[in-house]
């Protein structure tokens, strides 16, 4: 099991310290979360490459309906490349809620789920050198081979990962085309537990995607490394491979986030 997290705000040099004590302590990837207005994603994971070596470093996550899929595919090709082959691109609808700036970006979930499958496919054509895609929503063309060439990705494959509903089929099938599987569950209203990755990871090996990377994101204490290694324990023996830890709650931006961030971030990753 690999262990990440998810920088919760800040400024760019904010974060971009935290990234640094991130690698410092054991973690093994960092992401940022991609907004429509702010730090922006993709300038902030450059300079992280640019002084780090050894995490991996992606967003968590790009809304890619809302988003050039081919712009998005040079912008992880150019990290990857960077970053000598660290990059990894999380994807998903985009979240509809009221504290985000209306920009009259597409809302309604079938569309945003056809841009998505289409946007997956084209990024990837382009990293393997393809110059024509042609979708329901998406067209490009280029006879510029050159381009293609020079931003090629370090890595043979760099990891796509999607949000999943659980266990929704359309939405897993999806999942499928993907190297990794960010679950949301949808089970009577509960919350997901450690059973129901072993569920879906059981669901993906009969469809011949055993390899696939399973995330799971949550809080773990700073300072106690039995107990965080209790919490999360459960969730690498059902099969997930990444944990993400995150700190949602408090304010953004505020003094007490980043004071929590930076001492759990020291407190390394749990080990068990």
């Amino acid at each position: 099991m690999k262990f990440g997290v998810v920088l919760p705000g800040g400024t760019a040099p904010q974060q971009l310290e935290q990234a640094i004590l991130a690698e410092d302590s054991g973690w093994d990837g960092v992401f940022v979360w991609e907004a429509a207005y702010g730090v922006d994603a993709w300038t902030l994971l450059a300079a992280m490459a640019a002084r780090t070596s050894r995490v991996k470093l992606g967003t968590m996550l790009t809304p890619l309906p809302w988003r050039r899929p081919w712009k998005v595919a040079s912008q992880v090709a150019t990290l990857d490349q960077l970053s000598g082959g660290r990059a990894i691109l999380a994807v998903g609808l985009g979240a509809v809620t009221t504290d985000l700036p209306q920009t009259g970006e597409v809302v309604d979930l079938p569309v945003r789920a056809a841009y998505l499958d289409e946007g997956i496919d084209l990024i990837r054509s382009v990293w393997e050198g393809g110059t024509s895609y042609h979708g329901r929503h998406y067209h490009y063309e280029t006879d510029r081979s050159d381009l293609a060439e020079a931003g090629h990705p370090m890595q043979e494959r760099i990891p796509i990962w999607v949000v999943g509903v659980w266990p929704r089929p359309k939405s897993m099938h999806r999942a499928l085309r993907c190297d990794g599987v960010v679950p949301q569950w949808a089970i009577d209203g509960r919350e997901g537990m450690p059973s129901d990755v072993r569920d879906l990871r059981a669901w993906m090996a009969d469809r011949g995607r055993g390899d696939v990377d399973v995330i799971i994101d949550g809080e773990t204490p700073a300072g106690d490394p039995i107990a965080a290694a209790d919490h999360v324990r459960p969730w690498g023996v059902a099969g997930a491979t990444w944990w993400l830890e995150t700190r949602w709650e408090l304010p953004h931006n505020s003094d007490e986030r980043m004071v929590e961030i930076r001492g759990r971030l020291a407190s390394g990753p749990p080990s068990f």
